[in-house]
């Protein structure tokens, strides 16, 4: 059988036996799934990845993942383990450890580095947050909109990345959705810049507002 097969029929938890899994099922205790659909053209990357993927959340989450072909989702469950994690033994350790995990899921499928992504299991305050331009300016479509794509992401993306820096985030523009990563506090100002330049705001005056929020954001601790 080929290991996509594999991935496709069966949950898979880091080396178990078929004893273990009998002597496992005989264990009651509260499973909950979650799955994340993958679009089309995200399909090859997350391929690409997946042992990237699967080893985090199987070790450090306690999780079981697949990729399942068919439906063209990654389903994530939850297992006798999950609960125990950090030595927390309770259905609210595992909602936890199960939503962190598909945050990471989602931040690599929407094109976040997963060496990037990973701190969203990792550290309790980081988060993914995402938006559309037309959220922001409905009215902009076909040059008007790719312009206000190449405003967001500046000359060699430099725009981007000075926002990245000096708000502590990392950005993926996937099209015309936006997606945000870190600190709930970072991401608003992250958003609040990008949102500037979307309503034709010059980068330069967006650069000395971010740097001045996040001077009184650094002081305030």
């Amino acid at each position: 059988m080929s290991s996509d097969a594999v991935a496709a029929t069966s949950f898979m938890t880091g080396g178990e036996t078929r004893a273990t899994v009998a002597k496992t099922a005989a264990v009651s205790f509260l499973r909950e799934t979650r799955s994340i659909k993958i679009p089309h053209h995200r399909f090859p990357p997350l391929k690409k990845v997946w042992m990237e993927v699967y080893t985090p959340i199987v070790e450090q989450c306690k999780l079981e993942i697949r990729m399942n072909l068919k439906t063209r989702c990654v389903d994530l469950r939850t297992s006798p383990s999950t609960s125990t994690v950090g030595g927390d033994q309770s259905v609210a350790a595992s909602k936890v450890m199960l939503q962190k995990a598909e945050d990471f899921v989602k931040a690599v499928i929407a094109g976040f580095d997963v060496r990037d992504a990973v701190a969203l299991l990792r550290m309790d305050d980081v988060y993914i947050e995402g938006f559309e331009i037309k959220d922001v300016r409905a009215n902009l479509q076909g040059d008007n909109l790719s312009r206000c794509i190449g405003r967001i992401s500046g000359s060699h993306g430099k725009t981007k990345y000075t926002i990245e820096n000096v708000t502590r985030t990392r950005i993926v523009l996937a099209d015309t959705k936006i997606w945000i990563m870190g600190t709930t506090q970072n991401i608003r100002v992250a958003r609040d810049a990008i949102c500037d330049l979307i309503r034709g705001s010059p980068a330069a005056k967006v650069y000395t507002r971010i740097r001045a929020v996040m001077n009184r954001v650094n002081n305030a601790f």
